[in-house]
């Protein structure tokens, strides 16, 4: 089965931007849809992609988006807003538009945890859109990825621009755990999936090789990005936890909602041995952090940081 068009809604995203430059890399043609252009300035200079602002909420713009195409991978995903309309309506549209266009093939990214009787309002949309492409009746495979960290990414920088400028930090629901995996496997596995009829109608946990609470994570990322400080994390009780995840909610930026809260009552790790889907099916062995992390936290630029990583990477 060989994949030529692919079709990546929410491309312009951390992940998003990881896959197409992995599947240009490998001369697959690729349209990304993109509210705004600028947004994706790293994709407009792949010679395989064409990068297309519109509203992928509109199903005549899916349709439109979906001619010719082979595939379609869907990343979209919000951790504040309206997730009904994110992960419950889009999915619904993209399946009807696949359906319209003959595309069978379907790529769909959840989250670990996600489930219709999930603790949070994110889990439970995220479990929705899971059931929406398992009923789709189309060739498709999900991956619910725990927090995923690299280069860019959301998650290990906030914590790092944080305590870059905090003597003290009160930290929410210190002992949540996380499972953290490296965007680049997730990326391969995705990538290396799109091809692969075994994984039709699969659903697949990513995890990294280790799990730790958030007060770890903080304190290693503290520990890395070398701040002239001493930081002094103060773990908040869960009513507190509460009580702060309510206050910053309705503060510009939004560090953290209920929502967010309620999401780490339950603890984003794999049930099972994480390496063994990754390398089984894909070849793939988990990154560790410690191994990633550094050469993307540990500098105080934007230009550090890249140099660090492209020194990594061999390039």
């Amino acid at each position: 089965m060989k994949i030529k068009n692919v079709c990546i809604i929410g491309g312009s995203g951390f992940v998003g931007q990881h896959v197409a430059h992995m599947l240009a890399a490998q001369g697959v043609s690729l349209r990304i849809p993109t509210r705004r252009r600028e947004r994706a300035k790293s994709l407009l200079v792949l010679p395989t992609v064409d990068v297309i602002e519109t509203n992928i909420h509109d199903s005549k713009e899916l349709d439109r988006l979906l001619v010719g195409i082979d595939a379609v991978i869907n990343l979209v995903g919000i951790l504040d807003g309206d997730f009904t309309s994110a992960h419950i309506e889009l999915p619904k549209k993209i399946v009807a538009a696949c359906k319209r266009n003959g595309v069978a093939r379907l790529l769909h990214i959840s989250a670990l945890n996600a489930n219709i009787n999930g603790t949070s309002a994110y889990l439970r949309s995220k479990g929705e859109g899971e059931r929406v492409i398992i009923e789709s009746n189309l060739e498709t495979t999900i991956f619910r990825p725990s927090v995923i960290f690299g280069p860019g990414d959301s998650f290990l920088n906030l914590f790092a621009n944080l305590v870059r400028r905090l003597p003290i930090m009160l930290l929410a629901s210190p002992n949540s755990k996380f499972q953290p995996v490296f965007v680049e496997n997730v990326v391969k596995v995705i990538v290396e999936s799109l091809s692969t009829p075994a994984t039709f109608g699969q659903s697949y946990d990513l995890c990294g090789p280790k799990i730790y609470s958030l007060r770890q994570l903080v304190e290693y990322v503290s520990t890395i990005t070398k701040t002239k400080h001493k930081l002094s994390i103060i773990g908040l009780s869960d009513w507190l936890s509460k009580l702060q995840a309510t206050l910053l909610e309705f503060l510009p930026g939004k560090l953290m909602t209920r929502d967010n809260y309620l999401s780490m009552k339950t603890d984003s790790i794999c049930d099972c041995n994480s390496e063994s889907d990754f390398t089984a099916v894909f070849g793939v062995h988990p990154t560790e952090l410690e191994e990633v992390a550094p050469l993307y936290l540990a500098h105080d630029t934007p230009r550090e940081r890249y140099s660090g990583f492209r020194d990594r990477a061999g390039r």
